[in-house]
């Protein structure tokens, strides 16, 4: 059975870093359709600090996802540092500094961070925010987990269905944020956050590969 070890956290991390920084004017382009047009260098700048915290060291998948999380929680402005923040945390809390990662476990990783996510926002699948990205991805592996499928093909199926629930995000009418203002006109474009959250579990997924062990 694959697995993923916990101490081969730099590579995963990058490759989010590296997801975020390679997209900060995309982000930003999305955002401000119907937002204000800050959430890629906001997100850039939270990414950057944290890859230039880490430097040249080794870190856990656990530890740097906590570390991750802090920057954000702390650095960057708006209301996606708190939620960022929460998320990567939970993740990092329910990993629980085990050795290997395998696939069910890291369902409950994602599982823990969209708890953590609904513990401080109303927004559920469907009201256009990044849970439509964050709630398919983590059902996906949970189902794929549970079905004994193979971790990196588990992987690549968490990647479309990010995609799928970020491209779900045009056809909704903003419920929370700025954009909720716009009511109808919000509709047509997709929503920043599902596309940053898309953006670095696809990120993490390929990292992960990288990293799976048998």
């Amino acid at each position: 059975m694959s697995v993923v070890k916990n101490e081969k956290g730099r590579g995963i991390l990058l490759a989010m870093v590296k997801g975020i920084q390679d997209n900060k004017q995309y982000l930003g382009d999305v955002d401000g359709l119907i937002g204000d047009g800050d959430h890629g260098m906001n997100m850039n700048k939270g990414f950057t600090m944290y890859a230039e915290q880490l430097g040249d060291g080794e870190t856990s998948f656990s530890d740097g996802l906590f570390d991750l999380g802090t920057v954000l929680l702390n650095k960057i402005g708006g209301s996606m540092g708190p939620i960022y923040g929460t998320i990567l945390m939970e993740m990092s809390d329910a990993e629980g500094d085990e050795d290997e990662i395998t696939l069910a476990k890291f369902g409950e990783m994602l599982q823990a961070g969209l708890d953590g996510l609904y513990g401080i926002v109303d927004a559920r699948p469907g009201d256009k925010t990044l849970v439509d990205t964050l709630y398919p991805a983590c059902e996906c592996i949970k189902k794929a987990a549970a079905e004994g499928k193979d971790f990196a093909a588990a992987l690549d199926e968490m990647k479309a269905a990010a995609e799928a629930g970020k491209e779900s995000t045009k056809d909704l009418v903003a419920k929370y944020g700025r954009a909720s203002r716009l009511g109808e006109r919000s509709r047509g474009v997709l929503d920043a956050g599902a596309t940053s959250c898309c953006i670095i579990l696809q990120a993490m997924a390929d990292g992960m590969k990288a990293a799976l062990e048998d």
